[in-house]
């Protein structure tokens, strides 16, 4: 027996089928997003050589602890968001809890409100309170943006009130232009300052039907991420006031974020201001053909119930939901991948109730090659499999 079949083995099964995965991606010939970070190191640094020299004069001296380069990207960040300034972060973590803490300074509050599906209170580990002395309370666990109402009859005093544009773990979901004008007054009435959570604000404008900078001031501090719509390296910006730009580069050197040089990742963001941010509205738009086909396939197919959410995504990311298992409904993705070369659900399968899943559709440049007849087919074939994987289940 080979080593390679020995280690195999040795596998669990869950570790197998995510190795299954990470090799049906790279070998897929089709599908609706491709983002850089699944690509080699040498292709990534191939497209940068390539795409760099668009953006800067390479002939410039490399930064050194945020000037150079880096300054040029909080320049072009603050145009973009018609803030007065800018300033890098290594992490959008790191950049949030900084700007929060700066906001808490000045009011006197360490209370900040947001909402339960909220970035910081999923997946930062209580880093708002852990690190930096901040107390969370949450407005509303709803699958939506909080309501003004709930703004202003929340029981208890805040400083700061965090909004995620849009709220990745409630379906890339955002509210109307006119609802999130109500609750920032709401807000306001209470004394609070607004920052926006806005990783993926790059992609609000055609849901909003308005500029970047006339979303952004609305918000006392926008912090925006360069990797998760921009397909940049890693690295995020807060921007806002001088003044609280200022201080925040002060915490940014406390925190450990005041970075010898950072010319990669800064330029790779760059490009993505530069090639991907043009797009977005594109890739929005068709994002909505690619989720009505997905519903008509499902209902094609004979699924007996299948949720596009939202039925007419906000942005160019959203769910699908299922009722199955995650591993069953993951095997059947990485079987279509495996052979006929389409990788129609190319992101993990989660568990959201009893026999029930869901999973992240985004659509990106890639996507916009497929008509809606293609995505319909394409769910056929995802469904067949999936029949087949049931039958074989139940069968044991």
């Amino acid at each position: 027996m080979s080593d390679t079949a020995e280690q195999g083995e040795e596998l669990s099964a869950p570790e197998r089928l995510r190795k299954r995965r990470s090799a049906a991606l790279r070998q897929a010939r089709r599908v609706l997003s491709r983002g850089g970070f699944s690509g080699t190191i040498r292709r990534r640094l191939a497209l940068l050589t390539e795409a760099a020299p668009e953006v800067y004069d390479l002939d410039e001296p490399s930064d050194m602890y945020g000037n150079g380069v880096v300054a040029a990207l909080e320049e072009r960040v603050a145009a973009l968001l018609g803030t007065e300034a800018a300033a890098f972060f290594p992490t959008g973590t790191m950049a949030q809890q900084v700007a929060l803490r700066c906001w808490a300074g000045r009011t006197g509050n360490l209370t900040v409100a947001l909402h339960a599906l909220a970035h910081p209170e999923v997946w930062e580990r209580g880093a708002f309170s852990q690190v930096s002395g901040l107390r969370t309370v949450r407005v509303t666990g709803e699958p939506r943006l909080p309501t003004a109402d709930e703004i202003r009859d929340f029981e208890e005093p805040f400083g700061a009130l965090m909004l995620e544009l849009p709220l990745r773990d409630a379906g890339f979901v955002l509210p109307s232009w006119e609802e999130l004008t109500e609750v920032v007054r709401a807000a306001r009435e209470r004394d609070a300052v607004v920052h926006f959570d806005g990783a993926r604000l790059w992609e609000t404008t055609t849901h909003f039907g308005r500029p970047l900078d006339e979303i952004a001031a609305l918000a006392d501090s926008i912090y925006v991420s360069f990797y998760k719509s921009l397909d940049g390296f890693g690295g995020a910006a807060l921007a806002g006031p001088k003044t609280l730009v200022e201080e925040a580069k002060t915490w940014r050197h406390r925190y450990g974020g005041m970075v010898f040089q950072q010319f990669p990742t800064v330029l790779s963001a760059l490009v993505g201001l530069e090639r991907e941010l043009p797009r977005l509205p594109e890739y929005v738009r068709h994002a909505r053909v690619v989720a009505a086909a997905l519903s008509e396939g499902f209902a094609e197919a004979g699924v007996a119930w299948a949720r596009v959410h939202p039925e007419e995504p906000h942005t160019h990311e959203f769910q699908v939901w299922l009722p199955y298992e995650a591993d069953v409904l993951t095997e059947a993705a990485v079987r279509q991948a495996e052979e006929t070369g389409t990788y129609l659900f190319a992101a993990a399968w989660n568990r959201g109730g009893p026999g029930l899943s869901f999973t992240e559709v985004s659509v990106r440049a890639a996507g916009l090659e497929w008509t809606a007849d293609e995505v319909k087919a394409a769910v056929a074939e995802f469904v067949a499999r999936l029949t087949e994987n049931v039958g074989d289940e139940v069968s044991r």
